[in-house]
């Protein structure tokens, strides 16, 4: 990106209650704040009950953020439970080219082209770190890799502030899963199997 050019991405999550999405869209904001960016974060409640689908949005910008309004055409979606593709438009009106992360094993078999797909185990790893099948800091880490649009140790001060209050414990535990979901898709960047997003 050149000095005097505007960087602005807008990211969706798609996940379930009680999977952290909300907290998720919350912590990318603060860790893009961290990395001198303009951001927020806000999210969409449907019914507001364990297991409905939740939607959280956020934006990251090098310039103040003017818009306020749901994001319709994100430049990645991050999707936390792969079951939200068979009932959800969580593809509808992502960017050509734009990054998918799922929280699976594979990708589909009928994924869309036109898309950069990352699957990631991220409810196994979470499960192994936090020890609950929490995914969303594993996806935070993933789309930091997938992306450069938030450096890992804005990610890790966001989650230290954030999660403070419940420990250090937990502080350690979620810090250990972004990194592990960084380290996961970095790799996959190192063998060229996914391109970084600009």
């Amino acid at each position: 990106m050149k000095s005097n050019e505007i960087c602005f991405h807008e990211i969706r999550f798609h996940g379930r209650g009680g999977q952290g999405a909300v907290s998720a869209a919350a912590l990318l904001a603060l860790a893009a704040f961290e990395d001198g960016f303009e951001s927020q974060a806000f999210p969409k409640f449907g019914s507001e009950r364990r297991g409905a689908p939740v939607e959280a949005y956020v934006r990251i910008s090098s310039a103040p953020i003017r818009a306020h309004n749901q994001v319709y055409a994100p430049d990645a979606v991050v999707i936390q439970d792969a079951s939200l593709l068979r009932t959800e438009p969580v593809l509808q009106g992502l960017k050509p080219n734009g990054l998918i992360l799922l929280n699976a094993d594979e990708k589909p078999v009928q994924a869309s082209s036109g898309f950069r797909w990352v699957s990631l185990p991220a409810s196994q790893i979470g499960e192994r770190h936090i020890g609950r099948p929490l995914p969303n800091t594993v996806l935070l880490g993933a789309l930091a890799a997938g992306t450069g649009w938030v450096k890992l140790v804005a990610l890790e001060q966001a989650i230290g502030n954030h999660l403070a209050g419940k420990g250090e414990a937990i502080v350690k535990a979620n810090i250990e899963a972004v990194r592990e979901g960084y380290q996961f898709v970095a790799q996959l960047v190192a063998q060229q199997r996914v391109e970084v997003a600009s």
